[in-house]
């Protein structure tokens, strides 16, 4: 298994909107889970820092990933567009191996 994990400083006000989105049940969790090798997305809000979230999308592969951005590319770029208010940055922090 496989995860990608992201970084995001919110919006004053957007808070709630943009947990909608990217929480376990949201809007990016149930694009993902159109494609084949999604396993589920956990939603982490940093303690010291409310307004930063982490997304963790874990996959059954490297290859289900890849096989996913390339068949959802449109839906995913369209979603994108309409989150982008939510935050003020975004940080990709890579593809990580998870260890059993």
């Amino acid at each position: 298994m496989i995860a990608t994990i992201w970084r995001f400083r919110v919006q004053p006000g957007k808070l709630d909107a943009f947990e909608r989105a990217y929480g376990p049940q949201g809007d990016w969790a149930r694009l993902f889970a159109r494609a084949e090798g999604f396993i589920a997305t956990e939603l982490l809000k940093l303690r010291s820092e409310p307004a930063t979230y982490l997304t963790i999308d874990r996959w059954q592969s490297e290859a289900a990933f890849v096989s996913a951005k390339a068949a959802l590319a449109d839906d995913y770029a369209a979603l994108d567009r309409c989150c982008e208010a939510y935050t003020s940055e975004e940080s990709w922090l890579g593809l990580h191996d998870i260890v059993h």
